[in-house]
């Protein structure tokens, strides 16, 4: 078992773990901790636990110190710097006449790298770009292709339900999601019923698709011989939310609607 404490460095990103301070950090905690990129604040989501050292890539990186005011008030200069940044990159690149969208601009916490997250659906040759840049700032440079969904998730908004997305509020991973998911839920297959504002199936399709598929597996489907109440017949639809079945009764012919609980698969 190995002490780990969790530090996230966007609102919904991913949770990293690192190796703990002697000190004890209570949650929201802002803290600096050593990276691959270099040192760069986050904050506390996890406090300090033991896990297993086969659920970890060892060794961890360590957690520096607590951030102070003045490493805060930084990451304020650096939000204002990455606006600027932001101006003088959609300059370039119209400039350059380059067919890629920039979606957001960061600055490392040390300032040694700027990176710029731009979408495009072709391949883009910004080798220039990137030296007008590095010429302007100084620093290091790097550009990085997203995808639509990433862009949803950085910049945020509200969905067809009328709440935030959930990509850029508590999801951290994006998971496959398939159109087989709408059709299990009985959904209506109409692009625009299911397909958020990033232009791909929502996300949500996922959260209730696995109760669905237990459920029916208990239940009668379309197509199957069944007796009901009133006699034995065919089910011709199944209502997941009502959780009733309409049988084509043999005898008469008419179709009826039935609890689950009437139905008796023969």
């Amino acid at each position: 078992m190995t002490k780990v404490i969790g530090i996230r460095f966007k609102p919904a990103g991913k949770t990293y773990y690192f190796e703990p301070l002697s000190e004890s950090l209570e949650s929201a905690t802002h803290v600096i901790v050593e990276t691959a990129r270099g040192q760069e604040i986050g904050q506390v989501v996890i406090e300090e636990k033991d896990l297993p050292d086969q659920a970890l890539v060892l060794p961890l990186k360590k957690v520096v110190r607590k951030a102070t005011e003045a490493d805060l008030i930084k990451v304020e200069e650096n939000r204002q710097k990455e606006k600027d940044a932001y101006s003088r990159c959609r300059e370039k690149i119209i400039e350059h006449g380059l067919d890629m969208k920039l979606v957001t601009v960061e600055y490392s916490f040390d300032r040694n790298k700027i990176i710029f997250y731009f979408t495009s659906e072709e391949r883009v040759d910004f080798r220039e770009l990137v030296k007008d840049l590095a010429s302007i700032f100084k620093t290091r440079i790097e550009l990085r292709q997203i995808g639509v969904r990433d862009e949803a998730k950085i910049k945020g908004g509200i969905g067809p339900c009328g709440r935030a997305f959930c990509c850029s509020t508590f999801l951290e991973d994006f998971e496959p999601v398939s159109i087989r998911m709408a059709k299990g839920q009985n959904l209506s297959l109409n692009p625009t019923k299911i397909s958020g504002v990033c232009g791909r199936l929502m996300c949500c399709l996922r959260y209730e698709a696995s109760a669905y598929e237990d459920a029916r597996d208990a239940i009668p489907r379309p197509g199957d011989r069944v007796v009901t109440p009133d006699g034995d017949g065919q089910v011709t639809e199944v209502n997941m939310k009502k959780k009733t079945a309409h049988i084509k009764l043999s005898d008469s012919g008419h179709i009826r609607e039935f609890p689950f609980e009437e139905v008796d698969l023969p």
